[in-house]
């Protein structure tokens, strides 16, 4: 046996997608059902991008908000192994209680930034429909001051006209992460393509180079600039403060 055959590969390192879903009373219906069938729905994709990526695993956690918190498991999970589990729509929107959490499993310690082999810092999609009906700015502000969540990948939807813009502005950082849909297709299409790009951006090495962006966030800002001006997935969707289709909301059942 030659001393190249007792190499072993290198442990990659650990991604964590967290999906922060509001499932209040408003999402019921239509909203909640197409957020369920979508990510179920993406999860191969996900979890392809993760098989064939020689850097990092992807896993995946879902945070879901109402009257209260709950995440779906425990634990991050591989991509390739996760099990959506149909989420119901019922209560209030605490938001705050969420941003809490969050900050709690952003933590190298007691939370999920734990693994062995290092983890890269992490993608997080917020979806949102409405306000939030408990205070929440100095849960965000802490949030905000937590370094894995300053370097994640931060992006939100806001589910029809009703979500409040302004919050989740402040939650990514930057108007340009934040996409307002107004129907079922539009929510599909945003979905995929966010979690996807996101996926492929924060578990790769940042890009190098005189014009390369600085962090992981302008990076995926920018890829999905791109985007716009070439794919029909953004047809409709207005992006941070625009409301070019403000009005245009077509919810129906699901």
């Amino acid at each position: 046996m030659s001393s190249f055959d007792k190499v072993e590969a290198a442990p990659r390192r650990v991604m964590t997608l967290i999906f922060l879903v509001d499932t209040s009373g408003s999402m019921e219906g239509e909203k909640m059902g197409q957020v369920n069938d979508t990510i179920e729905n993406i999860l191969p994709e996900i979890g392809e991008i993760s098989s064939t990526n020689a850097d990092a695993e992807i896993k995946i956690a879902v945070l879901e908000f109402s009257s209260g918190i709950e995440w779906m498991y425990p634990e991050p999970i591989s991509a390739e192994d996760f099990t959506w589990q149909n989420l119901e729509a019922g209560g209030l929107t605490s938001m705050g209680e969420a941003f809490k959490e969050l900050n709690t499993k952003l933590s190298q310690t007691t939370g999920f930034m734990k693994e062995a082999a290092g983890s890269f810092a992490p993608a997080i999609i917020m979806l949102s429909d409405g306000e939030p009906t408990q205070e929440y700015k100095h849960a965000l502000e802490k949030l905000k001051a937590n370094n894995w969540f300053k370097a994640a990948i931060k992006v939100a939807i806001s589910i029809g006209d009703d979500g409040n813009k302004d919050i989740l502005v402040d939650f990514t950082g930057t108007k340009e992460a934040v996409y307002t849909v107004h129907n079922r297709e539009q929510l599909k299409k945003i979905i995929r393509f966010v979690s996807v790009t996101a996926s492929q951006v924060a578990s790769s090495h940042s890009s190098v180079g005189k014009e390369a962006p600085t962090t992981k966030q302008e990076e995926f800002v920018d890829k999905m600039n791109d985007a716009d001006n070439t794919s029909d997935t953004f047809d409709g969707v207005d992006i941070g403060d625009e409301t070019t289709n403000a009005g245009t909301d077509d919810w129906g059942t699901f």
